[in-house]
């Protein structure tokens, strides 16, 4: 058991996306999972970037196989003109050897680079097919890019996930909803400037899931710090405040949420 605040948790929980394999972690891996797992993180659901990381991915799950649970996919700023293509089959061929829990993170990012928005909603659009096909959720990365990402959903069919580090409008919140999508939310909910608390209760706890985005996006009063996956206590306390809920209770729900989204119980 571990206190948090002034409650005994007793309730295992969730990360539904956190990079842990990141070189951010290369001098202290081991014990940022312990810090974890001794505050109640008993899952971790990893999303992929490129081809990269790939073996750093299979390297944290063999060392934590309780514990750890992979997607696959290809990041939208790791679309490029050069590689794109290269990195794509690398995803496939990883999907037809191995069992991952989603493809993901998949979706447009025009924050870093909007030259490449027709290849990055090429990808995006087969990468949903693929999990089509397999009957595999998506984890979608979505920055400055709504209506792009939209776009390619209203034309690739219902498929079920995530919109991880959800950071948009309600309007945006409810045409993830009506399009069958979950919210991820993470750290941005603690931020004064985050907007997402003024409207977050308006969406049904049991599509909420809980993340941190580790290393990036450090909730309050970390932010601006390395990320870690114990941290995600801190998003938890701030969504039970903006529902008005128990924490423990908004921990069991969010993280039923996620185990069964991507079948990991």
């Amino acid at each position: 058991m571990h206190l948090w605040g002034t409650a005994t948790f007793a309730v295992m929980i969730t990360d539904s996306h956190a990079h842990i394999y990141s070189e951010s972690y290369d001098e202290d891996q081991d014990a940022m999972m312990q810090r974890a797992i001794e505050s109640g993180v008993h899952a971790f659901v990893v999303p992929a970037i490129d081809s990269t990381y790939t073996d750093r991915m299979y390297d944290i799950r063999s060392r934590y196989p309780d514990h750890v649970h992979l997607m696959m996919g290809l990041h939208p700023t790791h679309v490029q003109p050069e590689s794109w293509k290269m990195e794509l089959d690398h995803v496939q061929e990883q999907l037809d050897a191995h069992d991952f829990v989603a493809v993901g993170e998949i979706g447009i990012d025009l924050y870093w680079d909007q030259s490449t928005l027709a290849i990055q909603q090429e990808a995006f659009a087969i990468q949903i097919k693929w999990a089509q096909e397999r009957n595999l959720p998506i984890a979608i990365h979505c920055r400055d890019a709504f209506d792009a990402v939209f776009q390619v959903l209203e034309t690739t069919g219902p498929v079920a996930g995530v919109l991880h580090c959800f950071t948009g409008t309600h309007e945006q919140a409810q045409r993830c909803l009506d399009l069958g999508l979950d919210l991820g939310i993470g750290g941005v909910v603690t931020f004064k400037n985050g907007r997402i608390d003024k409207f977050l209760d308006t969406v049904p706890l049991e599509r909420i899931h809980l993340e941190t985005d580790a290393p990036y996006l450090a909730p309050v009063p970390y932010r601006g710090k390395r990320n870690e996956p114990s941290y995600i206590t801190q998003v938890a306390d701030k969504v039970a405040q903006v529902y008005n809920m128990d924490v423990l209770e908004v921990a069991r729900i969010t993280t039923a949420n996620t185990n069964r989204l991507f079948k990991l119980s």
